[in-house]
């Protein structure tokens, strides 16, 4: 069985979509997830209403109170996880990995988790330059418009080696289907 430890960051955009994969890769295909949440995180998945969900579908659920606690890093290190997923991760989380900024527990988790070869799989909504159209708590819709030079944070996260950037949610399964094969 295929181990996931899973970061969440606090963004919102298509966090009910991603929430719906998590649960779909361990009731349908027995995958083995343990969710970190951002401080940030945890704030957004109350917002969007999805914090009881998350809690009722999965038993290890643990929400940062530092860079390195929960101790999720050496974990990482000492092979307890197959692959760390970061989906969604937010423009910040994306920026600060780019430029080796490693001072939260899902930045500072990417950086330990390369340096193990442990497979890092970041999914950043915020990926194509234009405006997007995302919904809002209570089912509103809100025009966003995605900045180049959070576009081109993403381009450079495609470079780094050790991380795989996924463009969309679908992505996300197939992935960890292609990885469990």
């Amino acid at each position: 069985m295929i181990k996931i430890a899973w970061g969440i960051t606090g963004c919102g955009d298509k966090i009910d979509k991603v929430i719906d994969t998590m649960i779909t890769l361990k009731n349908e295909f027995k995958v083995d997830i343990d969710v970190y949440a951002s401080k940030s995180a945890k704030t957004v998945l109350k917002w969007y209403k999805l914090w009881d969900k998350l809690i009722t579908e999965f038993q290890d659920i643990r929400v940062e109170m530092d860079a390195n606690a929960p101790f999720l890093a050496g974990k990482l290190q000492t092979g307890k996880y197959d692959i760390f997923i970061v989906a969604p991760a937010t423009a910040n989380t994306v920026a600060k990995i780019v430029h080796c900024i490693a001072d939260t527990l899902i930045t500072n988790s990417v950086s330990q988790a390369i340096k193990a070869r442990v497979p890092v799989y970041i999914y950043p909504p915020d990926n194509k330059v234009g405006e997007l159209e995302t919904i809002i708590p209570g089912g509103k819709t809100l025009k966003l418009y995605i900045r180049k030079e959070d576009v081109e944070n993403v381009d450079r996260l495609r470079k780094m080696e050790g991380i795989t950037v996924l463009d969309t949610v679908e992505d996300i399964k197939k992935a960890i289907l292609n990885f469990k094969q």
